[in-house]
């Protein structure tokens, strides 16, 4: 009987810290959005090639802010540059349409990336427009940054050790 009176406390406490951990909002997400010009095979294609660009140029500005308002002051900053490296790709890619690139409150499907679901609703995301901007697009989450992260930090896996769960697993020991 002590055993599961020590084991009910328990599970009220861990239920209590987990009531108590802040949760992230939808608002407290910056997703990034990029519309292709057509559903046309080769603008599909330039759409991922522009994408790659972004997010290689994009990453070490974003994979270690602390939050979305810096991401925001980040992207804006870089606005002018981010046009130009789209406008250069499609370009060098030997296309001729207009890149327009904004912040916007914008209706998103629900997505899951990784262990993190996002329900669909509207989120803030930088808009990234290649032409017509009519085709088929790519969005990721750019903060927290589970699409902009510095591949070349090394990936070392985290553990966890519980005092309280040692101490459990002792009483059925």
């Amino acid at each position: 009987m002590k055993k599961f009176l020590v084991l009910f406390f328990v599970i009220l406490l861990v239920g209590g810290i987990a009531l108590a951990l802040p949760k992230t909002e939808d608002d407290d997400y910056l997703r990034i959005h990029i519309r292709a010009n057509s559903n046309s095979a080769v603008d599909q294609n330039v759409k991922y090639i522009v994408k790659d660009k972004v997010v290689e140029f994009l990453t070490p500005h974003l994979c270690n802010v602390a939050s979305k308002d810096e991401a925001i002051k980040i992207v804006n900053r870089l606005t002018p540059q981010i046009e130009s490296l789209c406008l250069s790709t499609l370009k060098n890619n030997g296309f001729n349409y207009s890149v327009n690139v904004k912040i916007n409150n914008e209706y998103f499907p629900t997505r899951t990336y990784a262990n993190t679901t996002l329900e669909s609703g509207y989120y803030d995301a930088v808009i990234v427009e290649l032409g017509a901007a009519a085709g088929d697009n790519w969005w990721c989450v750019m903060y927290p940054p589970l699409c902009f992260v510095n591949k070349n930090e090394t990936n070392t896996q985290i553990k966890y050790k519980s005092k309280i769960l040692e101490w459990i697993k002792s009483l059925f020991d």
